[in-house]
């Protein structure tokens, strides 16, 4: 058996991920789609971004989540660096 070892994450990392987290959670607010999404799975993507579950989230998967939330993924990157 082989196991992959994750190297831990800079707090810089971590920081960037929790303020994506923060704007996901902001962008979907309210958002009628949230009740009965068009994708099921994205429910479970979603919540688990916001909540550091996902720490590194791939960038296809970070740009189909922001499409669904209707942000432009240059709006995403400017709130995410800043």
């Amino acid at each position: 058996m082989t196991f992959v070892v994750r190297v831990p994450l800079t707090e810089s990392e971590r920081a960037r991920g929790e303020r994506l987290g923060t704007l996901l959670r902001q962008a979907r607010a309210g958002a009628a789609w949230w009740r009965s999404p068009p994708w099921p799975h994205l429910v479970e993507t979603l919540r688990k971004i916001e909540t550091g579950r996902v720490p590194t989230p791939a960038f296809f998967t970070v740009a189909a989540v922001a499409h669904a939330v209707g942000l432009s993924l240059d709006a995403l990157q400017g709130a995410v660096t800043a």
